[in-house]
């Protein structure tokens, strides 16, 4: 790890690429312009320099076969309890981490990244750096809803409706910030994501991400506009 030479604690990179998507076969091996989606997360994650171990976890031979192919490792494939639909992100990172224990593989950090785009080598090396430094537990890269959630609207019985009416006059700019999570990666210390058993942990610092570099990528056209998302940020940082 070149860039943290005076760091001795381990981290495992755990990719998650189930290969049942329903909404987009094939997703995580599909091609997102010239590179297979799963490529930029595997690739972000080596060249990051902050991990020991990056793997996949996936229940799919052919994802397998193509993470290994990118320079991850898949040394073991997930259970059938971790493969269907109703699988969480922290059993599957349990199940990584307790598969690596029995191998007396330990870690003290994690990061448990999502196949897609708008990851890169150097969110993840600051991520990383954000919360080594730190007293907390686990680093989440969030965004801002683009418009205040507090002044949303609903549908009830076919009208619109606000969801909090007392906010109607408010002017935007004088309403609370809200952020949500970006989807694309989770940094964890080990023994406390175990302990409290979930991917969301108590003490949890934040990591903001420009709009422009997160996109949920759920449906077709979601896929097309990730991809000319995509463009425009390439082509901005290459007048940078």
């Amino acid at each position: 790890m070149p860039q943290y030479q005076d760091i001795t604690n381990k981290c495992v990179a755990i990719i998650a690429a189930r290969g049942g998507s329903k909404r987009i076969p094939g997703k995580n091996i599909r091609k997102f312009l010239d590179v297979p989606l799963i490529g930029y997360s595997i690739t972000a994650a080596l060249e990051a320099g902050v991990f020991d171990e990056v793997m996949v976890s996936t229940d799919n031979a052919e994802i397998a076969q193509m993470a290994v192919s990118l320079g991850a490792k898949v040394p073991f494939l997930r259970s059938p309890a971790t493969s269907h639909d109703q699988a969480t992100t922290y059993s599957v990172v349990e199940e990584v981490l307790m598969c690596y224990g029995e191998r007396k593989q330990l870690f003290t950090y994690g990061c448990c990244i999502y196949p897609g785009p708008f990851v890169n080598a150097i969110k993840i090396r600051e991520g990383y750096r954000k919360l080594y430094n730190s007293t907390a537990d686990a680093l989440v890269p969030i965004v801002r809803f683009s418009y205040p959630v507090l002044r949303s609207l609903t549908i009830e019985n076919g009208l619109l409706t606000m969801a909090w009416p007392k906010y109607l006059n408010e002017r935007s700019q004088d309403l609370p910030v809200f952020y949500h999570d970006c989807g694309q990666f989770y940094f964890f210390r080990t023994q406390a994501l175990l302990r409290q058993k979930k991917l969301f942990l108590d003490s949890t610092i934040p990591f903001e991400i420009p709009e422009s570099e997160v996109h949920d990528i759920d449906n077709e056209e979601d896929w097309k506009i990730a991809e000319l998302k995509y463009k425009l940020l390439l082509t901005g940082q290459s007048t940078d």
